[in-house]
């Protein structure tokens, strides 16, 4: 499915983009290129240097941001698969600058889309978020209107016949963004107690190797339209805590605006929409006309069926929180 192909992964120099690049130049050594598109020329210049990709010739870097149309049109030149990952994801950052985050979140996703289908690439695969279902804060929201951007461009692609999909998960134990890096600063630095928001908080995890399986997989499946939802376990945020520092203090300090206790990637109004399949659930599109391109055969889920962090029927032990935290820590 690979071999010979450019591939372009916009915002390549996160955390996913970092990963889904050593696992592409491991594993699939006939690939074309592989394109790292991003803003930072700092951030492009320490991923260079990094060892598993210094030496590799196969690898590029362009300097970009989705927000110029003029220069996603010119990098997607000659390119087969694109991997959205560009946005802006910290919560309060986007509930402060709000426009900021829909110039980069729904205007450069349209962006892409409108050049990918320009350039005749053959499929994007765009990456979004538990906090895209159901949103109660600016970034959900955003990545929600990016979502439903990219299942409807399946529409008006034309004689281009470019597959468009996006692939949504929860936290990711390996990423900058996720709560253990803060958790371990306040440990570094000596804290006497673990600030926790609410007690009954659950979250969805998983590795970013999983993530970055489960784009693989819908690069390989897709038709154009899907909505791949990742099956993965939970963890209460105080069992994180008591995985991380045993020895210290739970403070709840209350909910943030924006947050929820669970999170939810499934909603109950998606259920009329959703298979089940063994190791994710696929969202159809609400159009009959892409959903009746959707070949991907699944068992239709239950009518009132919900999946949220809360409710979910795998759960990671404290024990397999460790070993994990221990297996992110090695990698870096």
């Amino acid at each position: 499915m690979l071999n010979n192909k450019t591939i372009l992964i916009t915002g390549g120099t996160g955390s996913f983009g970092k990963k889904f690049s050593e696992i592409i130049l491991k594993n699939y050594p006939e690939i074309k290129k592989l394109i790292i598109f991003s803003r930072d020329e700092f951030k492009q210049f320490e991923m260079a240097n990094l060892p598993q990709f210094k030496n590799q010739n196969k690898l590029r870097f362009f300097i970009g941001d989705v927000r110029d149309k003029d220069r996603l049109h010119r990098a997607f030149d000659g390119v087969d698969i694109i991997i959205h990952a560009a946005a802006l994801k910290q919560v309060p950052a986007c509930e402060y600058n709000p426009f900021e985050a829909i110039k980069t979140n729904i205007i450069g996703a349209q962006n892409v889309i409108d050049c990918a289908i320009d350039r005749k690439v053959e499929k994007v695969v765009a990456l979004s978020t538990d906090k895209a279902c159901s949103p109660i804060n600016l970034y959900g929201a955003t990545k929600l209107c990016s979502d439903k951007l990219f299942i409807a461009s399946n529409v008006y692609s034309g004689e281009q016949d470019t597959k468009i999909s996006v692939v949504r998960y929860g936290n990711v134990a390996g990423s900058r963004g996720s709560v253990i890096p803060f958790f371990k600063k306040l440990i570094a630095e000596g804290a006497t107690e673990i600030p926790i928001t609410d007690l009954k908080m659950t979250r969805f995890w998983l590795k970013l190797e999983e993530a970055v399986e489960m784009v693989i997989e819908a690069i390989e499946t897709m038709n154009g339209g899907e909505l791949f939802v990742r099956k993965i376990p939970s963890m209460k945020i105080t069992d994180l805590a008591q995985a991380m520092a045993p020895h210290l203090k739970l403070k709840e300090v209350g909910i943030r605006p924006g947050e929820k206790i669970h999170e939810l990637m499934i909603s109950t109004e998606d259920s009329r929409s959703t298979i089940e399949l063994e190791k994710y659930y696929i969202i159809k599109p609400e159009s009959e006309e892409l959903r009746d391109r959707i070949l991907i055969k699944g068992k239709p889920v239950d009518v009132n069926f919900e999946y949220n962090s809360g409710n979910n029927s795998q759960w990671l032990t404290i024990s397999q929180m460790k070993d994990l935290i221990k297996e992110v820590d090695e990698e870096i």
